[in-house]
This record gives C-alpha cells, structure tokens and sequence, in this order.
C-alpha cells in the first residue's frame, strides 16, 4: 500500500520534456495514418513543436528524483535534454526536402522521436531496470530508421546495426542481472551502498557486461563496429541523429554510473575506461585517414571523439571538473557534428571529399561553414569543440590520467591530416563543374550550426558556469 500511494503521488510533470515527446509521437502515428500524404508534413510539425517545448521545459525544471529515484532530474539530465531535442530539431530540419511527400513521411519522425525518447531517458536513468529499458527504446527504433530507405546498403546496415545492438543488449542485461545479484538492488542508491559489500569478481563482471551495451549506444571501442556501415548506408538526416545524439544519452548514463554507483566499489572502472578511451580516439583516427567516402570518415571521426569525451567520464569521482567537462563538450559535438552532416545532406551529390573540389569557389558559405565544422571537430580556437576538449584534458590531469591527455594530444594533432583531406580539395579550382543545386534547409542549418559552434566558444564562461552548479552528477 506504501508503495502504490507513492507511486500515485509522483508528478509525471517531473518528466514533461519525455511526456511530450512520447505523446506527439503517438498522435504522429494516429495522424499519419488518416493525413493525406501531401499533409503528412504536418505530423513533422508537431514533433518539432514536441523538441521545442521540451527545451523550454528542461530549462525551467528544477533539480529533483521521480518514480523513487529510478529517473534523476538534475544537471546532467537537463543539458543532455536540451542538447538531445535541439539535436532533434536539428535532425527534422534536414530531414524536410529528403522526406517532402514519401509514402511513409509520418512514420519516420514517429521513429525518430521514440529513437530520441530513447536517448532522454537513458541520460537521467537512475535504476538499471530504467536503463535496459531505456536501451531498447533508443535501439529499436533506430534499427528501422537505418533501413528506412530498404535499399541494398540501408538493409546490410540494419542488418549489421541489429546484430550488434542485439548481442550486446543481451551483454547488458546479463550485466544488470548480474549487479543486481551483487548489490542486492536495480537502483543506483541501493546498488552504491551494496557494491563495497559484493565480491570483486562478481561486481567487476557486471560492471563489464553492461560497460558493452552502453559502449554501443556510444559507438566507442568496443561496440563501434557498426558505427561506419550504418552512416554510410542509411540516409544522411539519418546518419546525422545516429552518429550523434544517442551518444549524448549513453555518455550520460556512463558518466552516472561512474559519479553515483562505483565510488566505494573495488571494480577498476576509471582505469578500464581510461584505456578504452584511448582504443576510441587511436582507432577511430587511424580508420578515418584512408577514407574517402565522406560519411565514412565522420564515422570513423565520431568514434574518436567518444575517445575525448570517455576522458571526464573516467575520472567522474575523481575529478571536479569531471562533470563541466563532459556537458560542455557534449552540446558542443552536438552542435558541430549536426553542423558538418548538414553540409552533407545540402550537398547530397557529393560523396567523396574529391568531389568537395572547388567548393569555396562555388558555395563560398557551405565552404566556411564546412570549415568551421571539421575544425571544430579537429578542436580548433574559438569553436566550442577546442574548449571542450581543454576541460576534458583539464579532468583527466587533474583526476590523476595524465598520459591518457598526452594521448589524446597526440591524436587530436593527428587528426589533422584527414579533417584536411577534405577541406583542402575545397579550396583548389574545380577540374570540372558540379552540376548540384545545395538543398535550402539543409544549407541554412549548416550556417546556424557553424555560427552556434563560434558563439557557444566565445561564451564558453558562463556556460561552465552554469554547468557547474550544485545539484548534478
């Protein structure tokens, strides 16, 4: 009875930025199916109304617990809200001119927020029930959204994307069943008082198991073997929300695990993560400099900034910069990546940075824009990527992981040399005409995106600030 008077006295308006995003999805599905297909952008709409004031809602929200302390409302949630639905904003933006009139327009923003209602939910999970269930729900629809085209490479990457979610969602159950075995308890707060109690051996083994689901959603080393088919093979909006968002949401998660239920627990976690860090950014860099396929070499890009962004979560209870670090630099790879898919998805024609040749002459804005996105990424002054990645630097000296710095200086400079194999062919005159018309929407995005990277660098100081405030983690 206890328990059941609890439940009736949650507030679901703790989780308004979720509800709305899982209510507009399913009045998407209803209305989709009675609009005729000329109107079904209307269904594109009203998920964009859903993201928008979804924002608005988690800026306004105060730091609380809901259902018991299975979902956490706090900083961490409240930046990967925001950064996840702006994304999503973003992604439905480019999505507009690919989409306009398909037979099957209403379900594709459908999948897409359930995909991004995923990623929300395993940002501010505070219960390992919550965040299997969290994993489902970003991975299923994501399967589908790969394939959407039912091309031959689209279904070989949903196929492949499948497969690997699959095996390692079973990984991550086991890894749940197995710490709840261990800590007597799914909830974070139970699990952080039984751990220190549990065997090594047994606490290490789940901790490792779920370690693999979560790594897949991020697309880092060792689940990040479907990262490079699956942006090359599914449509570029697509592409853009894959290699981006859920990535938001499973660092997340991650970086919770490591602040609220570790500490205190014999497992190697900041040691283990220190080194699978440095596997992300040294693979995903040395598989991007032979790739001339342009989506391929974001891929293989994404995989190595997992690497940078595994830096805080290492050192997440050993470092107080942790926590800045990691919210800063994940809206600022947010905003960037969007920011260079965009550019991909204005230029559809284009696939290989070959085709990029003469580019500044011909769209002179995509070009800056281009530049300022692949420099970003590269980490370069005043983008927002080249401050997160000095907090993220900052947090791993200061939690004790001075050569895991060393080692992502050393790949940042590095990857350099593949961020200008695209860029310098932009610059050369054109050997012959490309006959393409950029895609409006898409091309303005690519704007906004580059000039919001610029801006959030600037105002890089209060920002952190704001990220440092008491009530997160």
């Amino acid at each position: 009875m206890t328990t059941l008077t609890a439940a009736m006295d949650e507030n679901p308006l703790d989780l308004l930025p979720e509800v709305l995003l899982a209510a507009s999805a399913v009045l998407g599905l209803l209305l989709g199916s009675w609009l005729p297909r000329s109107r079904q952008w209307l269904v594109g709409a009203l998920a964009a109304g859903a993201c928008a004031a979804g924002v608005v809602a988690a800026v306004l929200a105060p730091a609380t617990t809901a259902f018991g302390g299975a979902f956490l409302v706090d900083q961490v949630t409240a930046t990967a809200r925001v950064t996840i639905l702006g994304g999503t904003l973003v992604v439905l933006a480019l999505s507009v001119v690919p989409l306009r009139s398909d037979p099957r327009e209403s379900e594709f923003y459908v999948l897409l927020q359930l995909a991004a209602l995923g990623a929300l939910m395993l940002a501010g999970a505070g219960d390992l029930l919550l965040l299997a269930a969290a994993y489902l729900l970003a991975s299923v629809p994501s399967y589908v959204l790969a394939g959407f085209r039912k091309d031959a490479h689209g279904t070989e990457a949903a196929l492949k994307f499948y497969v690997v979610g699959a095996f390692l969602g079973v990984l991550m159950l086991t890894g749940v069943t197995i710490l709840y075995a261990a800590g007597r308890g799914t909830s974070y707060a139970v699990l952080r008082a039984g751990l220190p109690a549990a065997p090594d051996g047994l606490a290490a083994a789940g901790v490792v198991a779920l370690l693999a689901g979560l790594l897949f959603k991020a697309g880092g080393v060792p689940g990040h073997f479907w990262v490079p088919d699956v942006v090359q093979g599914s449509t570029a909006p697509v592409a853009a929300f894959l290699a981006t968002l859920p990535k938001v949401g499973a660092l997340a998660a991650l970086y919770r695990l490591g602040a609220r239920v570790l500490p205190g627990a014999d497992v190697p976690w900041a040691a283990l993560l220190a080194v699978l860090a440095a596997a992300s950014m040294t693979l995903g860099n040395l598989a991007a400099f032979f790739q001339r396929d342009v989506r391929r070499l974001l891929a293989y890009s994404t995989v190595s900034q997992v690497g940078y962004l595994l830096m805080p979560v290492a050192v997440a209870d050993r470092s107080d910069l942790a926590q800045q670090a990691l919210l800063f630099y994940l809206a600022a790879y947010a905003v960037t990546n969007l920011g260079a898919f965009a550019v991909v998805c204005a230029l559809p024609e284009r696939r290989e940075t070959s085709d990029y040749r003469g580019l500044a002459r011909d769209r002179p804005g995509l070009a800056a824009a281009l530049g300022v996105c692949l420099l970003g990424l590269l980490g370069t002054p005043p983008t927002a990527v080249f401050l997160g990645k000095l907090e993220a630097f900052g947090a791993a000296f200061d939690g004790g992981f001075a050569w895991l710095a060393v080692v992502a200086a050393v790949n940042t400079v590095a990857s350099l040399f593949y961020y200008l194999r695209w860029l310098a062919p932009a610059v050369f005159p054109p050997r012959d005409a490309v006959p393409d018309e950029p895609v409006r929407t898409a091309s303005v995005t690519a704007y906004a995106a580059a000039a919001l990277s610029v801006v959030l660098g600037l105002t890089g100081g209060p920002v952190l600030a704001l990220l440092d405030r008491a009530g997160g983690g």
